[in-house]
């Protein structure tokens, strides 16, 4: 690919990650202190809020920049998945609980079994 990529500088990105850490708990304890206060919706609305601005703020650090990236590269990928039809998806859980169920009956003769020699082993 001949595309130009800018190298984004971040800068002051422990200062970032202080604010979100102050955000965060600051809302968490707003809404342990004010929750007497005010109604339980309103204090979502806050927390919900400030913890927006702490995700934004968190974008905009060099990590918080990488995992968006990664996140929405994953979003690409996805719809390059070939999903199976209905009827493949219905098979395969079919042959999966038939085989489970085989398995499981397998496992309890031998349970059983192993469990009546101890018994006769052990009197």
């Amino acid at each position: 690919m001949n595309a130009k990529t800018e190298a984004k500088t971040f800068r002051l990105d422990g200062l970032k990650w202080l604010l979100i850490v102050l955000l965060v708990g600051g809302a968490v304890a707003g809404n342990s202190y004010y929750a007497e206060s005010y109604p339980l919706f309103y204090r979502v609305l806050a927390v919900t809020a400030i913890c927006l601005v702490a995700l934004v703020v968190a974008v905009n650090t060099a990590k918080g920049n990488a995992l968006w990236q990664l996140l929405r590269e994953a979003q690409i990928e996805v719809r390059r998945v070939v999903w199976p039809t209905r009827q493949e998806a219905t098979q395969t859980t079919v042959i999966v609980v038939v085989f489970v169920l085989i398995m499981a009956l397998i496992l309890w003769a031998l349970d059983s079994a192993l469990g009546w020699a101890a018994s006769k082993f052990i009197g």
